[in-house]
């Protein structure tokens, strides 16, 4: 359990070097004032040729043992990068920065140095390119905090949806939509809605998994089989939950007048909807670390690095919800 403090600095990693997360973090530093206080994981050096191509003029002061937290520059905590990046060219010798990057942001909130991690958009690709096996930031996280069980959810100022599997095949769903899964989303997702959000009893609303919530079986029997015992089993536990509902009717606007959230089955179930009505107002948060972690809602748009095109919106969100998050936050997760 971490208790976190308002005063500590929020950590950012801004990911991919040669995409549009150096420009947004440069972009989000020119937005916003002092508060909440950052350190940006990353090569000032990185930073400054940015922000040099963008013609933001931008102080930065890089962190050491000698150089104290700065509230009127951009505070760097240096982490190397071997070569120089070219926006909008990848280059596998990022891998291992990126992972370092990551590494030692997670450190800094494991040890209360910080008291939340807001990660920047990267490229998969990247990183195994570079001999690193890498499925994506939230597995990544787990892993690397011993994290058994997190949840993937996306989070707008209107709507909150979490995931029973993530970036699966649609062939590989079905498989992995097991009554053990389903109750450890449930269970993390109703705890961080109270201890995070602080929502006393969330209603939550579960989408079935295929189309008409099966209809009775005639369309599939994992509502039936899987689904509804998942759902009665937590009921019993004090759970507050609607469905197993149609994806279709589940995201109508009257049932979300009292939704605290919905959990899709699979990702291109709940992520549409929302993307649809937030795109770059969004926030990716993961659910069940012993950190808080929120994440942009975009990928690295390398075809508009550097170019001064990048909207900021979805990071200035990410930053306030982790600000909210970990301001009050009292973290003791199943």
């Amino acid at each position: 359990m971490l208790r976190s403090e308002s005063s500590l600095p929020l950590a950012i990693s801004p990911g991919e070097p040669a995409g549009i997360g150096p420009d947004i973090c440069i972009k989000a530093e020119k937005t916003l004032g002092p508060l909440p206080h950052r350190i940006y994981f990353t090569d000032p050096d990185l930073i400054q040729e940015r922000a040099l191509l963008l013609g933001a003029d931008l102080p930065v002061s890089v962190l050491s043992k000698a150089t104290a937290y700065d509230p009127e520059a951009m505070n760097i905590q240096p982490i190397s990068l071997p070569f120089r990046s070219i926006p909008g060219h990848i280059d596998s010798r990022a891998g291992p920065f990126l992972l370092e990057a990551l590494s030692q942001s997670v450190a800094a909130c494991q040890t209360e140095r910080c008291r939340g991690l807001i990660t920047g958009p990267i490229n998969k690709a990247v990183i195994n390119q570079a001999g690193i096996a890498f499925t994506g930031h939230t597995q990544w996280l787990a892993e690397e905090t011993g994290t058994a069980r997190v949840v993937m959810m996306l989070a707008s100022s209107r709507l909150r949806v979490a995931l029973v599997t993530t970036h699966l095949a649609l062939a590989d769903v079905p498989a992995a939509i097991t009554f053990e899964n389903i109750v450890a989303t449930l269970t993390i997702l109703s705890k961080c809605l109270q201890q995070q959000f602080h929502i006393p009893h969330p209603e939550i609303v579960v989408c079935g998994l295929n189309p008409h919530a099966g209809e009775q079986g005639y369309l599939g029997r994992e509502e039936i089989e899987i689904i509804q015992p998942a759902l009665d089993h937590l009921k019993s536990k004090g759970l507050n939950l609607i469905g197993p509902l149609p994806a279709d009717t589940a995201f109508t606007e009257k049932q979300l007048q009292t939704a605290d959230a919905v959990v899709a089955m699979y990702h291109d179930q709940g992520l549409p909807v929302l993307k649809s009505q937030s795109f770059g107002a969004a926030v990716n948060i993961t659910l069940g670390l012993p950190i808080i972690r929120t994440s942009v809602d975009h990928g690295t748009a390398l075809d508009i690095a550097g170019s001064g095109k990048a909207d900021c919106g979805s990071l200035l969100t990410a930053i306030s919800m982790a600000d909210r998050m970990s301001a009050t936050a009292n973290i003791n997760h199943p």
